[in-house]
């Protein structure tokens, strides 16, 4: 006779919950995508060294291993704080930094004499300040981990923060050009060698009102007062808010001179109450009082001048860059000769000259790293940034409560507007703007304000996906997953 095969493990014989299971399964994973991510930052950082030096030195793999520690830290606080998250976020956000880290570092080599590039350490220049940002952008990033554990709790400081929003915006409009104002753009606040973009916080301050906000007002807002072509439009009494944010958006342009940053103002906060009220027609007037006051500010610039000469020049620019091809339109037809030059596959990691588009490891990075990636390079980044976008969008979706699905659709969509307006830019797609790349340009502030973004998400998606019980009972559920079932009778209970 033969012995009967041994019955399956079960939770009850392993001690094991489900959603134990489930964590530490999305956490394996996180580990794995997030290996092989570092594996791909190891092998740029590698193939930069052989082009650039001739050589790939025996120390190439110490960038990565700084990052590697890191990024892994982070993993494990993830694993603790916010098992249930969403496990591709982290990964795909790690892939970009490393990317963008290894790049100003390639430059970094361009620009050391020959002599100096293999001693070159691995703290010095743009790459090791960017370092630097990066270790101080993931310790806030789990911070915040750590002190928001349910995603709710931020909407009791929901005007607070929106007032902070609005003087974060309002900062450089009102200081000095010499403590504000960069290439035209007063976005900043520099004092000696410190320089900090406000604006970068202020958008998340923002959105966590705009969500706070739209969530008490949505009934009032999905009121409709006629319908035209199909379309029910709402009510005028209720356009107070949409203009309110529109006149702050048009100040923005002012003042601060600077397209990108008005249209990431106005758009976010159209896009939200959009998803609020999912009505068509508040895209549309959206659309018709941006560009209307983008246009006005053009023609205005050409007429009298003043704080709409600097939009006028971007917008002439953005005509025809090779009217003046060594002066105003310099770097924007040097990015475009970049994108071009690349082709299909590029020169290769180390393999171009970056170093001719001024300001390439800030707002033109985009097209330093394409010159050497190639089309399908810069593809491959794009779907990176799908990714992000989408997994929070799903975050949106699962998650239970209006004040989450508003948050996290919100940050996913501006993470994803912000892409579009500096790929936009250096593609002539759209005028120029003073936006960064999201995790590849240098800069301390976007890196802090996009991880801190990412934070948001995670804690979001971890709501969104926890299961029902975990541990033994009922979960904590930050209004996340179905609502509890009871067995054997047609209702349910709704867990606040």
């Amino acid at each position: 006779m033969t012995a009967a095969a041994a019955p399956a493990a079960s939770p009850a014989t392993t001690g094991e919950q489900p959603g134990v299971r489930l964590a530490r399964s999305r956490r394996n994973a996180e580990l794995s995508l997030l290996l092989l991510a570092l594996v791909i930052v190891a092998a740029y950082g590698a193939t930069v060294e052989a082009t650039v030096l001739g050589t790939v030195t025996p120390d190439f793999w110490v960038p990565t291993a700084v990052l590697a520690g890191v990024f892994l830290a982070l993993h494990v606080v993830i694993r603790f704080l916010a098992p249930f998250a969403d496990p591709a976020l982290l990964p795909a956000v790690a892939l970009l930094n490393g990317i963008g880290v290894g790049f100003l570092r390639r430059l970094d080599l361009a620009r050391a004499a020959p002599a100096d590039r293999e001693t070159l350490a691995i703290f010095a220049g743009n790459g090791g300040r960017q370092f630097a940002w990066t270790l101080a952008s993931v310790v806030l990033a789990a911070g915040l981990l750590a002190l928001m554990r349910d995603h709710r709790s931020i909407s009791r400081y929901a005007y607070t923060l929106g007032l902070a929003g609005i003087v974060l915006v309002m900062i450089p409009a009102v200081l000095p050009a010499k403590y504000s104002e960069i290439y035209g753009a007063k976005l900043w606040i520099r004092v000696g060698g410190f320089s900090i973009q406000p604006g970068e916080f202020a958008k998340l301050a923002l959105l966590v009102f705009f969500a706070y906000y739209l969530v008490r007002k949505r009934e009032v807002l999905s009121l409709a007062s006629h319908r035209f072509l199909g379309i029910d439009f709402p009510r005028g009494r209720d356009l107070g808010p949409v203009l309110a944010v529109w006149v702050l958006s048009v100040l923005v342009l002012v003042f601060e001179k600077d397209l990108g940053t008005s249209l990431l103002y106005f758009g976010m906060f159209v896009v939200t109450l959009y998803i609020a009220t999912e009505r068509v027609s508040w895209l549309l007037i959206g659309l018709i009082l941006f560009f209307g006051g983008a246009y006005l500010a053009y023609v205005l610039g050409d007429v009298v001048g003043g704080p709409f000469a600097n939009f006028h020049l971007r917008a002439q620019i953005w005509l025809d860059p090779f009217a003046d091809p060594y002066q105003d339109g310099y770097q924007l037809v040097q990015g475009l000769l970049a994108l071009g030059s690349g082709g299909l596959f590029g020169a290769g990691p180390g393999g171009g000259e970056p170093l001719e588009i001024p300001e390439v490891q800030n707002d033109f990075i985009f097209a330093g790293i394409g010159e050497e990636i190639g089309l399908f390079g810069l593809s491959a980044l794009l779907v990176i940034y799908l990714l992000i976008v989408e997994r929070g969008l799903r975050a949106a979706l699962a998650v239970r409560d209006s004040f989450g699905k508003l948050l996290a659709g919100g940050l996913a969509f501006t993470l994803g507007l912000q892409v579009f307006v500096i790929v936009g830019g250096i593609s002539k797609l759209i005028p120029l703007t003073g936006q960064t790349t999201p995790f590849l340009s240098a800069g301390g502030s976007s890196l802090m304000a996009n991880w801190l973004l990412i934070a948001v998400l995670l804690r979001v998606s971890d709501a969104a996906r926890r299961p029902v019980t975990s541990g033994g009972g009922p979960a904590a559920r930050a209004g996340g997953g179905p609502p509890e079932q009871l067995h054997g009778a047609p209702t349910e209970v709704i867990r606040p």
